[in-house]
């Protein structure tokens, strides 16, 4: 008897690569216009401060009522959150976006390099953007465990982080070579950015949905670069390289 998955697989294995490369773009746009919806409404509740009780419960649950300079948890916890929080700073960032990109030109994928690059440094005009639209101040129900000085909504840590690490993690899912493998790029990019997220409001730099807001628009931010450049291969404009 035929499994309805093999079926399934093999309905797509006969598709025309050119056709297949449609759907995919096809899909992305839908997937893209929900996330878009979703966004705008969350960014309108955050606005009439229909969020606000909300955020401020999860941070006071992250903190020991006693004493909300404490967080719960080990104090071991607080080094892992400060180191994993750096993960998605500008200067981690920016020095991996300029690692890959430099490796990639230097191996002659000088299309895949540039793609890299302006995606991610899109996402960082994209925040600063959005912040400066919002003006959200952050959390002052508890204590900050860690110094910020930029506006709150969005979380750039959470936003950057998603596109620089889901944009990485699309790459290499095309360099690699098992379904195994790409499942585990991409979702070693996801658990990256989700504890870079989670860091943030567990420092008390942010509240949740600042960081929900931010991995939303930054998965967003990404899969629009990442439509645009199949569109662009689709086109011939932009043929896909092959990876040694």
């Amino acid at each position: 008897m035929t499994h309805p998955q093999s079926n399934w697989r093999k309905r797509l294995a006969r598709i025309a690569p050119r056709d297949r490369l449609e759907l995919e773009v096809l899909v992305g746009c839908i997937v893209g216009l929900l996330l878009l919806v979703t966004v705008t409404k969350l960014a309108g509740a955050v606005l009439a401060g229909e969020t606000l009780e909300f955020d401020k419960r999860i941070l006071l649950a992250l903190r020991d009522a006693a004493d909300p300079e404490r967080p719960i948890g080990p104090r071991w916890l607080v080094g892992a959150a400060l180191d994993i929080t750096a993960l998605g700073s500008g200067t981690v960032l920016g020095l991996v976006v300029f690692a890959v990109a430099g490796f990639l030109v230097l191996h002659g994928q000088w299309r895949s390099g540039v793609f890299v690059t302006v995606a991610s440094l899109g996402g960082w005009f994209l925040n600063s953007a959005l912040k400066l639209a919002f003006q959200r101040a952050r959390p002052t129900v508890v204590p900050h465990l860690r110094e910020v000085m930029t506006m709150s909504f969005p979380s750039g840590h959470a936003l950057i982080s998603a596109v620089v690490y889901l944009t990485l993690g699309t790459l290499l899912m095309r360099i690699a070579k098992s379904r195994v493998a790409r499942l585990y790029c991409m979702t070693l990019a996801m658990l990256a950015n989700f504890l870079i997220g989670v860091s943030r409001v567990y420092l008390g730099v942010h509240y949740p949905t600042d960081v929900l807001a931010g991995w939303l628009i930054g998965f967003l931010w990404a899969l629009l670069c990442w439509i645009v450049e199949r569109a662009l291969e689709r086109r011939g404009a932009l043929k896909r390289e092959r990876y040694a």
